[in-house]
């Protein structure tokens, strides 16, 4: 829930500007406070009461520095990565209109009709993708993403979207979970967040990677109830056929961009080992295909190459993670164009928090292949896109920026940067016309595309250090045409001219 929930109807949002404040500091403090002194059945038995302490606020969204409304806006003495080209332009000015950027028009050439707003020099940069998010996931620990009232886990996911969207992140490809209400509350200037590539439930066999029940529920007879997991959308469980067409028509009726399928064994589950292969390729071929009615794609959980295979075997367009694969597995992807979508997994202070020893070996294992991942893909020159799957780690979600910026150990700055700009978009673009923001491109600094831009602190040629304190380094955020964060002309260092 936001901040803006007290704006009873759209018309009364729209009046108070084109977004609301709920990234802002003073509603992040806000939250913090509430979760900080009611408890959870205070919380959730007295809503209400809680939104009611917004209303005194009188928050209001950040103005395009002084636009009329319909007004064009030119943005001055910027040095441009585009999200594609990997070198930084300082010949042009990024006209946007609307949603959208309209031009690259040459630097002083804009028209002069437009609001003008001089960037001092500084770099300007798309808004960063996250090709592997848990909107609802995140922040909450398993033992509350599991037992907990649902509406207690949308509070805090509400709270992280806007968190998420001030670290320059203004989307994400959401890889599992519960995150259809809070797409749309944030697609509704409810509250703040980033764009939502939802997956749905993540669908998994019986015995793989999203059965989260405890093996005294078993055995399971056709009249049991649903888990509480699969009840509130974290997971799906199939088995046949018939099963994985039914739970993936049913991600698709409630609105998924794209499918996810548990193909492999995991670190987090205690039940199915890392080495494990998950549904048959007859079962994969399913999800496949009822996707693929559907005009988008499935991408599957997979460590290792024998999971991978038969992935690919099955029509995957996408494998995550993988950091198991071998050589002539990764060829196979480059070779058949399929994306890898790796996370930096690395067993260090930014891994998710395991409990068991024998998650933690598991860890280190899987960071060992990391390292060989990353190397081979880029050797064999597959298609890949940055995501991070934070999951279930309170408190890590912080580090979102900074585990982009540790790529950099395996490829140039702005390498590593389109990973998280041009090459994510291409990939959020398998969605065909499931993709939920009318197919306009993203991560790209482009005529047509929408205005997802960041002007930042930082030389992105030489490091990307900066992301990891964004508070002080993203000095303007805008999404969709619309400024989040502006710290430059409050600040009095640039402005409207």
């Amino acid at each position: 829930m936001c901040a803006c929930a007290h704006l009873q109807t759209a018309e009364d949002h729209a009046h108070h500007g084109a977004g609301c404040r709920c990234g802002a500091p003073e509603t992040l403090a806000a939250f913090r406070r509430i979760e900080a002194h009611l408890s959870r059945r205070e919380l959730l038995g007295g809503a209400a009461a809680v939104m009611g302490l917004f209303a005194g606020f009188g928050l209001t969204p950040h103005t395009a520095w002084g636009q009329t409304a319909g007004q064009p806006l030119l943005i001055t003495n910027v040095r441009v990565f585009d999200g594609l080209t990997l070198r930084m332009r300082d010949d042009v000015d990024v006209l946007v209109e609307g949603s959208r950027i309209a031009a690259l028009p040459p630097r002083g050439e804009g028209p002069g009709d437009a609001a003008r707003f001089d960037g001092g020099g500084r770099a300007l940069i798309p808004g960063l993708i996250d090709c592997h998010w848990h909107a609802t996931l995140t922040s909450v620990s398993q033992m509350t993403a599991m037992s907990a009232d649902i509406a207690y886990v949308q509070f805090i996911a509400a709270r992280e979207a806007g968190e998420t969207v001030m670290r320059g992140f203004t989307t994400v490809r959401d890889t599992g979970g519960p995150a259809f209400a809070l797409k749309r509350a944030i697609d509704e200037g409810i509250c703040e967040g980033p764009r939502i590539f939802p997956s749905g439930a993540m669908i998994s066999q019986t015995a793989g990677h999203g059965d989260y029940r405890p093996v005294n529920h078993l055995p399971w007879a056709f009249r049991d109830p649903l888990s509480y997991a699969e009840q509130v959308g974290v997971s799906a469980l199939a088995d046949g056929r018939a099963a994985v067409l039914l739970r993936t028509r049913e991600q698709l009726m409630k609105g998924a961009s794209q499918i996810k399928l548990m193909a492999g064994g995991g670190v987090s589950s205690l039940y199915d080992p890392l080495d494990t292969m998950q549904f048959t390729l007859d079962e994969l071929r399913a999800g496949v295909e009822a996707a693929s009615d559907w005009g988008t794609y499935v991408c599957t959980h997979v460590y290792t190459a024998a999971g991978i295979r038969r992935s690919i075997e099955a029509g995957v367009k996408c494998i995550e993670h993988g950091q198991l694969a071998d050589e002539a597995t990764v060829k196979l992807m480059a070779d058949e164009g399929i994306w890898w979508s790796i996370q930096p997994f690395l067993a260090d202070e930014d891994a998710n928090v395991k409990a068991l020893p024998e998650q933690r070996a598991q860890q280190e294992y899987v960071a060992e292949g990391t390292v060989r991942a990353y190397e081979m893909m880029l050797h064999h020159r597959v298609k890949s896109a940055f995501g991070t799957d934070i999951l279930m780690s309170p408190g890590l979600a912080k580090t979102q920026g900074r585990q982009l910026a540790k790529l950099t150990r395996f490829m140039s700055p702005l390498e590593t940067l389109r990973h998280a700009t041009g090459h994510a978009g291409e990939l959020l673009a398998l969605s065909g016309e499931r993709a939920p923001y009318g197919g306009a491109p993203l991560g790209v600094i482009a005529p047509g595309a929408l205005a997802d831009l960041l002007i930042v602190d930082g030389e992105p040629e030489r490091d990307l250090a900066f992301l990891a304190d964004p508070d002080a380094s993203l000095r303007l955020i805008m999404k969709g045409g619309r400024v989040v964060k502006d710290t430059m002309s409050a600040g009095g260092e640039a402005g409207a001219q």
